[in-house]
């Protein structure tokens, strides 16, 4: 997603190549926190054992910084090429994005969950945090450093916000209603560990319709965006990913019509 929005945005080949790795060392180094017995102390990820049981606590939180450092080094190395102010909005954005107002910023909410109001509201927040920060990386980075319009940064920062939740959701329903190996990592801990989980706060089919809205509003803002970057369309194709992912963890395609008429 990275690399095709970096090309959408004018960005050469090999910066979108630098920028797209960056991410997803970000992100994995944010798995492989997450997965730490301090944190979800989780056993399995992606249908394997955790970094953390194959080679230490230690091992996986040096690898988690090494993947950070690196993110960071390629991240300059994308932003080289581009106009000073983009330069600096970007990196700037990469900091809001990943900091104290960002990712570190759900992350701890979500460790100290047992003392929040267990609503709807504060698992939003988080998500907004740990997940919607991701997507906004991911989208709308490549933007800035290609010098997008103001209006396409913030149809951007929309469909990041409401992609962002929907992967959240459909991790929570994961979570509840489906097993280890279908999920592909340890499940059932958020129930277990007093995290926050959306469909557990809601309920299932409240938590269902809700998503379905999120979906709904969203297609209607990337509507918006390819009027404007016809050769963003590709996000069309990763939107039906997300569909077809939450039928297989609900087994109910009706319950999401149902959730776009509510």
């Amino acid at each position: 997603m990275v690399y095709q929005a970096s090309i959408a945005y004018g960005l050469e080949s090999d910066q979108a190549k630098d920028l797209a790795i960056a991410l997803e060392y970000f992100h994995t180094a944010s798995l492989l926190f997450d997965d730490l017995p301090c944190m979800d102390n989780a056993s399995e990820r992606r249908g394997a054992p955790c970094v953390h049981k194959v080679f230490g606590e230690s091992g996986a939180i040096l690898t988690a910084l090494a993947f950070i450092n690196r993110a960071y080094s390629l991240c300059w190395r994308a932003a080289r090429g581009a106009e000073s102010n983009s330069q600096a909005s970007a990196l700037s954005y990469i900091e809001e994005c990943l900091g104290v107002e960002g990712l570190l910023n759900g992350q701890s909410l979500d460790l100290h969950y047992a003392s929040l109001p267990h609503n709807h509201e504060t698992t939003e927040q988080i998500a907004r945090g740990k997940t919607v920060s991701l997507i906004r990386l991911t989208l709308v980075l490549p933007a800035i450093l290609g010098g997008a319009s103001t209006r396409e940064i913030q149809l951007l920062e929309r469909i990041a916000l409401y992609w962002g939740l929907s992967y959240q959701m459909v991790d929570d329903l994961k979570d509840i209603l489906q097993s280890t190996s279908e999920a592909g990592k340890t499940v059932a801990r958020d129930l277990l560990l007093d995290r926050p989980n959306s469909a557990a706060t809601m309920g299932t089919s409240r938590a269902i319709e809700r998503l379905a809205r999120f979906l709904k509003t969203g297609d209607k803002t990337l509507n918006s965006l390819l009027v404007v970057r016809p050769s963003m369309s590709f996000l069309g194709n990763l939107r039906t990913q997300l569909q077809t992912e939450l039928v297989s963890v609900i087994g109910n395609a009706e319950l999401i019509t149902s959730g776009e008429r509510a």
